[in-house]
């Protein structure tokens, strides 16, 4: 096995990683909500989760890795109140809950495809393990930790005196800055739901001690991860996001119902930028990866991309520095490819790659530094062609994931069909005479055809999708 460093967000400091029963190394994952598409900032946390994986197996582990997909339970912000974000998406799609989970679902695991993102071992349905979270609810309330309101079962995170050590804020932080309490029943404003009754008209619920009613997000987590890994597992991952409510929460139910630590390592990837601020719809850069696609991109640049910072640092997406990403990920690709047919190297050379090989692996064993890896990978790359390059990079690729050692397939030139491209002219007078609703419409016509228009200052490009 190689020796292994990953970062704690628990003890904010790099720590030898020593799983509990070795070869077997026990990890969960934060998965979607599957209520809408994937945007590349949470495609990039997955990104991050997959480099974790794969690590681990290069390093020679097993990993029985747990990713949970929420298909119910979330509402539509942190807090205790309002709709869940499941049957928002069904009311305005007028679908079923299934329907939407099923079809986003699909969506999510298609993109990962696509970004060469392993899937993990096992993948949970909140909707198949209600019965875990009932029982691990009821568990709780027996111990004390849990109450009974109007509207619902809550954890009282006055009875957990660890309450805050994830995201190092103390209890009276967390009271003095919750919010102002909507149910005056609850004990304290930051006390968060571990189930909730629902009215009648509500499309999801179920049966429970408590009558007919629904899990809160944060309980599915710790009941699912307690039944596929135990009482106690290696890694907890996610977004940073997580830290402050989500995971906080997630720690202080387990530990409660279990009566000791339950994560021995928790690891979390940054934020994505935009242009330097915010992903926000209202501003309009919100990207999936079909929008990158549209545009000519590869989802393996994008990947490649994602390499170059590392998963602990904010992550600033630009078209940009997308387009160099792509650029420099191509000529990569071509250079590995040059060392297919080569000839096998001398001594100093075959020793110069094995060097190179060395640092690369060093790199990602130091807290998955893949940009520090990529470099080496460069750095091997510029050595005189030969097989021993190609073979190197084949065997690393099981830690990029880029398909480093697949040759660049040549772009070929694509007919357009007359059709489409009349639509595409009709289209662009309508935007110069400022008819939008036409303009917007011969879009929806166009993207039926499997077609993107990208729009110029000057002009239009069509792209097929």
């Amino acid at each position: 096995m190689l020796t292994l460093q990953f970062y704690n967000t628990l003890t904010r400091k790099k720590e030898q990683f020593t799983p509990i029963a070795p070869p077997e190394v026990s990890m969960y994952s934060c998965g979607p909500t599957v209520y809408n598409y994937a945007h590349i900032g949470n495609l990039r946390t997955y990104v991050f989760m997959d480099e974790l994986r794969r690590t681990l197996k290069f390093a020679g582990y097993n990993t029985k890795s747990v990713m949970n997909i929420t298909d119910v339970g979330h509402l539509v912000s942190d807090a205790d109140d309002g709709e869940d974000k499941m049957q928002t998406a069904a009311k305005k799609q007028n679908k079923t809950p299934e329907e939407i989970a099923a079809y986003y679902s699909e969506v999510f695991f298609k993109d990962l495809k696509r970004l060469n993102i392993l899937t993990p071992e096992i993948v949970a349905k909140a909707t198949d393990n209600i019965d875990e979270m009932i029982e691990f609810v009821k568990v709780l309330c027996e111990k004390g930790y849990g109450y009974e309101t109007d509207d619902g079962i809550y954890f009282d995170i006055s009875k957990f005196d660890g309450y805050g050590k994830l995201s190092r804020c103390n209890i009276e932080d967390a009271l003095a800055g919750a919010r102002v309490a909507i149910n005056t029943q609850k004990r304290h404003p930051a006390d968060f739901a571990l189930w909730k009754k629902a009215e009648k008209n509500h499309i999801m619920q179920w049966r429970s001690p408590w009558g007919m009613g629904y899990p809160g997000w944060h309980i599915e987590c710790s009941a699912m991860s307690r039944k596929f890994l135990g009482s106690t597992f290696d890694i907890h991952t996610g977004g940073v996001d997580h830290i402050p409510i989500h995971h906080e929460n997630e720690i202080a139910q387990s530990e409660a119902l279990e009566g000791h630590k339950v994560v021995n390592l928790w690891m979390h990837g940054e934020f994505m930028l935009v242009d330097g601020g915010k992903m926000s719809k209202s501003l309009g850069n919100v990207y999936t990866i079909d929008d990158l696609m549209a545009r000519g991109y590869s989802p393996l640049a994008f990947r490649y991309f994602c390499l170059n910072t590392h998963y602990r640092n904010k992550l600033n997406f630009t078209f940009d520095g997308l387009s160099g990403a792509a650029t420099a990920y191509n000529r990569l690709r071509s250079a590995v490819a040059a060392c297919e047919t080569a000839d096998k190297a001398d001594a100093d050379t075959a020793k110069k790659v094995k060097k190179q090989f060395d640092a690369i692996v060093a790199a990602v064993c130091d807290d998955l530094n893949y940009p520090l890896a990529l470099g080496e990978m460069w750095t091997m790359s510029k050595l005189p062609a030969c097989r021993e390059i190609f073979d190197a990079a084949k065997e690393l690729d099981r830690l990029f994931g880029l398909e480093l050692y697949a040759p660049l397939e040549a772009k070929s030139e694509e007919t357009i069909p007359d059709e489409v491209k009349q639509l595409a002219d009709r289209r662009f007078a309508a935007r110069l005479n400022k008819d939008w609703a036409t303009s917007d419409a011969l879009r929806v016509e166009l993207d039926k055809l499997g077609y993107a228009v990208l729009d110029g200052k000057s002009g239009y490009e069509l792209k097929k999708k």
